[in-house]
């Protein structure tokens, strides 16, 4: 059964446009109460990022669920992988954020979390979906949900977090910029590293609501470049809005992604014999990352974009590690989904271990020349990634390519956009082609 709301991220657009409304969430929050409830008694959370609309749509959410029986704790502003925490640890039935990730503060969406602190089982979604279909009723007055408050939220996952490393862990000396993207790491992130020992200064981590990602965070990194190079700082750490996602810029100024995090982690693992598995990537994940990791004879598979693949394929074939080249980074051995704080953490643990700076670090793995194009589409009826001209061009310049680099076209899971990514040893060709195939879905697409 195909999903009318659920992408690969939850549900996610403009607000005040269809499905982003209160009204929906008003009955999105009644149909996920239902659905919760079908498993017994029933208590979710909700927590948010720092977007204006949240507080709209977290009453909203709290009306609905409460309309179906479901109580309902408020966390406030808190990381998305602190949410999925906080669910396991409540032993909630679900857990629920309200943010739209890396996007501007006119998105929002809703992402859910399932009691394990895993993303909903499909069969969930889908029930959630037909329930969005029926007409929303509402329990008896004795049975509807009561709504509480914890307020020591951030305080017990900044424990989490630092319990993610060794109890002798101290990162004194250690120089670090992080910026907090004005999102919902503004809080618990300056503290976890501060605790830890290390000297931080903060960028970009006063919310007002409508300055998430807005020129910072992951998303636009140039200013945390600039604060590492003019502050003389070891490395600087960028999270995005919701915490879920972590980029690094070394002494240099250079910015070091997911991909690269992902093997230095990854390496040291299995420098220490608790490396379980080999590593799990996606279809954008560099072919430099999967070299590198064969020089290590560490296995190494591709998941389909989007940290819930990446996920499944991990527990599928119980591995411990697995990431995205956009910083989604997921740590089984000490998270349920990907933490951004967390892997920053064992990131700084693998330089401490070594005695190497980050710009050392990711020598070891030599990227390949990678050019990614994003085509938006609009309301066009035509499916570019199936339109004849696409496919021959793209088995075209796959053949001129073999051996020697691959092409990957895919829509986008939370935006209506094509991404054309070309990867190759040649950079001056690999950027014709991928200019050539993004021009030539951009036609399909009118």
């Amino acid at each position: 059964m195909s999903r009318k709301y659920f992408g690969t991220d939850g549900i996610r657009g403009r607000v005040g446009e269809y499905p982003i409304t209160p009204d929906f969430m008003l009955k999105l929050g009644w149909a996920a109460g239902m659905a919760f409830r079908k498993m017994g008694a029933c208590r979710v959370l909700v927590g948010k990022d720092t977007r204006i609309s949240g507080y709209m749509f977290e009453s909203a959410l709290e009306a609905g669920l409460s309309a179906a029986g479901a109580d309902v704790m408020l966390l406030g502003p808190m990381p998305t992988p602190a949410i999925a925490y906080l669910t396991r640890t409540f032993h909630a039935e679900a857990g629920i954020v309200i943010s739209a990730s890396h996007n501007p503060h006119d998105d929002n969406g809703i992402k859910f979390f399932s009691g394990q602190g895993t993303k909903l089982p499909d069969a969930v979604e889908l029930m959630i979906e037909e329930l969005l279909d029926q007409p929303m009723t509402v329990v008896e007055s004795s049975k509807l949900g009561k709504v509480s408050r914890i307020n020591d939220a951030a305080g017990r996952y900044i424990e989490f977090c630092k319990s993610s490393v060794p109890t002798s862990t101290d990162f004194a000396g250690l120089k670090l910029v992080i910026d907090c993207a004005h999102g919902a790491t503004y809080k618990v992130a300056p503290s976890v590293f501060r605790e830890l020992g290390a000297e931080v200064t903060v960028l970009s981590a006063q919310p007002d609501g409508l300055n998430i990602n807005e020129n910072c965070g992951s998303t636009h990194i140039e200013s945390l470049q600039a604060a590492v190079l003019v502050g003389h700082a070891d490395l600087g750490i960028a999270f995005d809005g919701d915490g879920d996602r972590v980029l690094m810029v070394d002494h240099t100024g250079a910015i070091v992604d997911g991909d690269e995090l992902l093997f230095i982690i990854a390496r040291d693992l299995k420098e220490r014999g608790k490396l379980q598995g080999g590593v799990v990537g996606t279809l954008m994940s560099n072919l430099g990352l999967e070299l590198a990791l064969k020089d290590l004879d560490i296995p190494f598979v591709r998941a389909k974009v989007g940290d819930r693949y990446v996920m499944a394929e991990l527990l599928e074939r119980d591995w411990v590690i697995g990431g995205e080249n956009s910083g989604h980074v997921v740590c089984c051995n000490h998270t349920t989904t990907g933490d951004a704080i967390i892997a920053a953490l064992q990131v700084l643990l693998s330089l401490k271990r070594r005695g190497e700076t980050l710009a050392h670090a990711r020598q070891a793995l030599r990227k390949c020349p990678q050019v990614l194009i994003n085509v938006r589409f609009g309301a066009s009826k035509v499916d570019p990634l199936e339109h004849p001209a696409v496919k021959e061009a793209s088995a075209r310049v796959t053949e001129e390519m073999a051996g020697r680099g691959r092409v990957l076209l895919r829509k986008s899971g939370t935006e209506p956009l094509v991404r054309v990514m070309v990867e190759g040893d040649d950079e001056s060709q690999v950027r014709a082609h991928a200019e050539t195939l993004a021009k030539l879905v951009s036609e399909v697409c009118v």
